[in-house]
């Protein structure tokens, strides 16, 4: 299995009509094959949208993407409020869950990593070890490495019910040891860290 992840980047106050427009065409480009989730958000970089399309593979993807232009209804009509579009293509580690659908959030923690180069057999290697039980405080919607886009990438998303739970949670595994991952102190494994809080769409598989 692939994910597909798309983001884009938006003109300001465009945001309730793109996910009106979205919406719409998705009716009948679901025909064809379903998305994971679509979100946008909350906390972090404003006015950006994020929807993930699971695919068997890349062939499946093309087919798909080559049938959806036939339909009327897509693509959804928003060009004109897109500033950039970023379009990666990921793996889930064997350890992930799949991406469901559900009511798991509404809150969404997106986690991305630049993993130092060469160390990403090490890092995996430490989520394999430190996941179970840090799954068993809150679970992880999935995590995936970037094969196509940007290198030495993983992406990580977390659901919650609330932000207070989010706190919590994240307190707690820290100060009891549980997370994040241990590994050699002195050993440099990771060079950038991002994360953003977003909210699923009204039509989002994932809620």
């Amino acid at each position: 299995m692939i994910y597909e992840v798309r983001t884009y980047d938006l003109h300001p106050r465009s945001l309730p009509e793109v996910i009106r427009r979205f919406g719409e065409g998705y009716g009948e480009r679901k025909t064809l094959s379903e998305m994971a989730g679509f979100f946008y958000s909350e906390i972090g970089p404003l006015n950006q949208i994020v929807h993930i399309w699971p695919y068997e593979d890349l062939s499946e993807r093309d087919r798909v993407r080559k049938e959806s232009l036939s339909l009327k209804g897509w693509p959804p009509g928003i060009a004109e409020y897109i500033i950039r579009q970023t379009v990666e293509i990921y793996n889930p580690w064997p350890i992930s869950p799949v991406l469901e659908a559900g009511d798991f959030g509404p809150f969404y923690e997106f986690r991305s990593y630049l993993v130092t180069i060469g160390q990403m057999r090490e890092y995996r290697s430490r989520w394999d070890t430190a996941l179970p039980e840090r799954a068993k405080h809150s679970p992880v919607s999935v995590v995936m490495e970037c094969d196509i886009g940007t290198a030495s990438k993983i992406m990580h998303i977390w659901p919650y019910k609330t932000l207070d739970e989010r706190t919590k949670v994240r307190k707690h595994v820290e100060d009891t040891g549980v997370w994040p991952p241990k590994g050699d102190p002195i050993l440099k494994i990771l060079d950038l860290q991002e994360n953003k809080i977003m909210l699923p769409a009204s039509f989002s598989p994932m809620q």
